[in-house]
This record gives structure tokens, C-alpha cells and sequence, in this order.
């Protein structure tokens, strides 16, 4: 796919690399842009690159396809929904440092 900027680039990570709901968090202002609108989000950076992890990159659209909302009252809210969506869609490969504690 070509992505409308280079996710590890300056514009896309603020030159380091930024993943999940980082990314996601940059692009909304928690003071101004609540209640969030979640199509009007979509619609403005369903295009933009999210790093999932140091091989994936997907667009913002795909991670926002498990959620149902409509509309986040908050922060917060957001940040939950997302991490459910992620996680039902297998973006999410992180679950603790106790699910690594006699892995190695």
C-alpha cells in the first residue's frame, strides 16, 4: 500500500517509531476533540499508518473496523474500545510481562 507518509518517519512517529494506540492518541486532542466522532475520525485518517508491531503496518481504518461505537465521550473510552478491537482482530500481541514470566 502507499501510505500518505512513511510511519517511521518525522511526520509519522516524531522520529521514533510509535505503535497501536500511540499513534492513534497523537492524531486527537483530549481537551478539544471529545465527544469523538468515529466515522468523521475515520474518514479524515483511515488512510494513515499504524505500526503494530516491528513487521505490521496497517491503515487506521482497519484497527477502527472492530469498533462499534458510533461516538467516544472520552479519552479513555477510546483508548478501551480500541484495545478490544485490536485485540479481537489479532493487533494486539501484547498481554503483560507475566505472560512472559518462564518463557525464556
Amino acid at each position: 500500500m502507499d501510505w500518505p507518509h512513511d510511519p517511521d518517519g518525522e511526520e509519522g512517529s516524531e522520529g521514533g517509531r510509535k505503535y497501536g494506540h500511540a499513534v492513534i492518541a497523537k492524531k486527537v486532542d483530549e481537551a478539544e476533540d471529545f465527544p469523538l466522532d468515529v466515522a468523521a475520525f475515520v474518514d479524515e485518517y483511515g488512510d494513515d499508518p499504524v505500526r503494530i508491531d516491528h513487521e505490521t503496518v496497517v491503515p487506521l481504518r482497519d484497527i477502527f473496523e472492530g469498533v462499534d461505537a458510533a461516538e467516544f465521550g472520552d479519552f479513555v473510552e477510546m483508548h478501551r474500545a480500541l484495545g478490544e478491537a485490536m485485540r479481537a482482530n489479532g493487533y494486539w500481541s501484547y498481554e503483560g510481562a507475566d505472560a512472559f514470566v518462564g518463557d525464556a
